[in-house]
């Protein structure tokens, strides 16, 4: 069977599945726990003959021997035991549950996984396979499961802006279900790219790829999806924490960060009152590494980043329109950033291409560097791929042919000698263009919110958008409003 087919046929059960009230993501969650077992018992023959650490009395053979409710009572004591065990196997297992409660239900989507050689295919199948699984995920959107999925094409983009080396290391604080590595390990392992040796294979599977998911279920699926693509040991530990990254400055420094914050401008955490009642605070980091104390997730997200660096470290970050305009904290950080680091690239994004709706982002590309009495920025490139940009998730998605000509202007090979495509005079309608640090400096709040071509939709009534990408950009710019309302009553409250 090929890839899709297989997606299509683990996926059509769930439509099953739902008849019970259960989601989606809870039913990728249960798949990850048995193609898990499954491999480990394919690892356990010829010619893998590998200890993987399943006691035999949780192994898949102790699940396929049972029905009904004996197999019900296993699956639950199984789950509950391996999530007590070492390395891989115990962090995949934590917290792990039944939420297949139809015992028949559950002995089928065991017989489903059971046809499969998982173990037998290469890295690059099992891959494409869980991420097809993990892409419908994401379209279920009352789940929430999409903010921690970003576009493939964004993220392709990304990575063949930063060409990232082999030898190297690369860190994502908010892996999400690990997108950014595996994007980064198709780019390195593709011959095209780079002749590999043991040496640099071995780096690329155990030490190259470092980060931090504080959701369980999704990084559940991030680890399941790093191991499906050869990343990492079934047997061995996990670089991907469960603790908040901006507490703390680990120590750690980094060749590359490349990532996508979670979306949402506070950082806050509950508590129960005296009433007895639940309650949220914001929730700031006072950090003495960092330039300004706020309570907005996306700003700290920035200011942790720069420090994950090592000197000659880069970034590529996915950030809201917010981060570029912002004042107060905001304006300090910016202009922080263009002092201490060479924020050289700026990508303005359309909406209609996120899983969460309402959302303007951008992505910021910068290299770090050591302390110096002149500002590292000289000038900020900017590819505007919003203005007259229309997407939608199921009729016009974003595709990495999209973004090919920013790839290209970028110039990654060597980037100090680009050429703009905007001009004054012979192509106003360029989407490329540069400004320079003293340009940018002046601007109130030290801005980055440039924009500069013509919202052809304002003024061409012929060549208005098809009315169903109408619909959806107007859906798309009222929740960005509401959004906004909700910041500043937010803000409103706090001062009362």
């Amino acid at each position: 069977m090929n890839t899709g087919s297989i997606v299509t046929k683990v996926y059509s059960f769930c439509n099953v599945l739902r008849e019970d009230g259960m989601s989606y993501g809870d039913y990728l969650e249960q798949l990850t726990y048995l193609i898990f077992l499954k491999m480990a018992d394919e690892y356990s023959k010829p010619p893998h003959n590998r200890d993987v650490g399943i006691p035999k009395k949780y192994n898949w053979h102790s699940l396929k021997s049972k029905k009904g409710a004996e197999l019900e009572v296993h699956y639950i004591t199984l789950l509950q035991a391996l999530g007590t065990q070492k390395g891989m196997l115990g962090q995949i297992f934590t917290k792990s549950q039944n939420k297949i409660q139809d015992p028949a239900k559950l002995f089928r989507v065991i017989d489903m996984v059971d046809e499969t050689e998982w173990a037998a295919m290469g890295a690059d199948v099992k891959g494409t396979i869980y991420e097809g699984l993990l892409e419908k995920n994401a379209e279920d959107t009352k789940s929430g499961a999409g903010q921690y999925f970003t576009p493939r094409a964004l993220i392709r983009a990304m990575v063949e802006c930063m060409k990232p080396e082999p030898g190297k290391t690369i860190a994502d604080p908010a892996s999400g279900t690990g997108g950014f590595f595996l994007a980064t390990y198709d780019f390195i392992t593709n011959p095209d790219n780079y002749k590999l040796d043991k040496r640099q294979k071995d780096f690329i599977k155990l030490k190259m790829f470092h980060g931090n998911e504080i959701v369980a279920n999704t990084r559940r699926l991030c680890l399941m999806n790093m191991f499906l693509h050869n990343i990492g040991e079934i047997d061995g530990g996990t670089a991907i924490s469960p603790n908040d990254a901006l507490v703390a400055d680990s120590g750690d420094r980094y060749d590359y960060v490349l990532t996508n914050p979670p979306f949402g401008k506070k950082s806050s955490m509950s508590f129960t009152n005296e009433e007895g009642e639940q309650e949220k605070d914001d929730l700031t980091y006072n950090r003495q590494d960092f330039w300004a104390t706020t309570s907005n997730k996306q700003l700290n997200f920035v200011q942790h980043i720069r420090t994950m660096l090592k000197t000659t470290g880069k970034a590529a970050v996915v950030v809201p329109d917010n981060v570029l305009f912002e004042g107060g904290a905001g304006e300090t950080i910016r202009k922080k950033l263009l002092e201490n680091t060479d924020l050289h690239t700026i990508l303005r994004l359309p909406t209609g291409i996120f899983y969460a709706q309402g959302v303007k982002a951008n992505v910021i590309f910068f290299d770090n560097h050591e302390a110096s009495p002149n500002p590292w920025t000289k000038e900020v490139w900017y590819y505007d791929y919003r203005t007259n940009i229309h997407h939608t998730l199921k009729k016009k998605p974003l595709r990495f042919e999209d973004l090919q000509e920013f790839v290209t202007c970028f110039n990654a090979e060597n980037r100090h000698k680009r050429k703009q495509t905007w001009s004054e005079k012979k192509n106003a309608e360029g989407r490329w263009r540069k400004y320079s640090y003293k340009e940018i400096i002046a601007r109130d709040k030290t801005s980055l919110d440039i924009f500069w071509l013509k919202d052809k939709s304002l003024t061409d009534l012929d060549n208005l958008p098809e009315p169903d990408i109408l619909a959806q950009e107007i859906i798309e710019n009222i929740e960005a409003g509401l959004n906004s309302f909700r910041e500043i009553l937010g803000t409103l409250e706090e001062k009362n």
